[in-house]
């Protein structure tokens, strides 16, 4: 099967096209690099012809309220429409869970914007929304920081390591689309501080957590349940502790 995945150099396509080689699978990775350039439509026609599924991870250069959401509108559009007309069986897209959830971030809602035009075209799809990845810990940590302290909502969260995410989108896209949102975490439902504390300690890092209900995320107030997945999501193997051990060992920074 030809499969062609949008944004297919990035952290999550070069592991999803992996998988789908070692299954066997004609992948096809597809991004500016390659001259596939989804905002202005440039090389779609060409790398979709003869292509029975398309995955997108590709993500906005920017995250600023209006240029992201003009992004993957944009970009969505573009896609959805190409796939029709190369005749694309089935369209899987990597969402975030909490795209639906009131006061999300202006990320989240231009997800929603992504998700509400995919379920709009005509093309057969599948939603996948995975929680955080691990992966994104430092940036958490980083975003909350001030003065060497780390303030951090007591909210909790269920990451997930990308691999697991791969995964997940690779088995997807082989079996029939569901025309609608499979939701994906990890293994351990958590605060936040317990994360990214584990997170600065695996490197030696001398920030302090300090758990400040009135801290944000990303410049929104959380609950327990903004960002943690409903009762019915799919929740993959790989824990923290053993996604940190085999980044160490890998020679990979956590």
């Amino acid at each position: 099967m030809k499969i062609v995945v949008i944004g297919g150099t990035g952290l999550i396509g070069r592991q999803v096209i992996t998988n789908l080689l070692r299954l066997g699978h004609d992948a096809v990775p597809a991004s500016p690099v390659s001259g596939v350039n989804t905002l202005t439509g440039e090389g779609l026609p060409a790398a979709l012809h003869g292509a029975q599924a398309v995955i997108d991870v590709s993500n906005s250069p920017s995250f600023e309220e209006a240029a992201v959401l003009a992004f993957f509108q944009t970009s969505g559009r573009n896609l959805v429409q190409a796939e029709a007309e190369a005749g694309v069986g089935h369209h899987v897209a990597l969402s975030v869970v909490g795209t639906d959830r009131a006061h999300a971030p202006a990320y989240l809602r231009a997800k929603l914007a992504q998700e509400q035009l995919i379920a709009a075209a005509s093309v057969p799809y599948t939603i996948i929304r995975a929680t955080q990845f691990f992966e994104f810990m430092g940036a958490i940590a980083d975003a909350g920081t001030k003065g060497g302290l780390v303030r951090l909502s007591p909210a909790a969260m269920q990451p997930i390591a990308s691999r697991d995410v791969a995964q997940a989108l690779a088995e997807v896209v082989l079996a029939k689309p569901v025309n609608g949102i499979v939701e994906i975490a990890g293994p351990e439902r958590a605060p936040f501080a317990e994360f990214v504390g584990t997170w600065l300690g695996h490197r030696d890092d001398p920030r302090r957590i300090v758990v400040d209900p009135a801290a944000p995320y990303f410049g929104i107030p959380i609950t327990d349940a903004t960002l943690t997945p409903g009762a019915n999501a799919r929740i993959m193997p790989t824990r923290f502790d053993a996604w940190l051990t085999a980044s160490s060992s890998n020679g990979r920074s956590a």
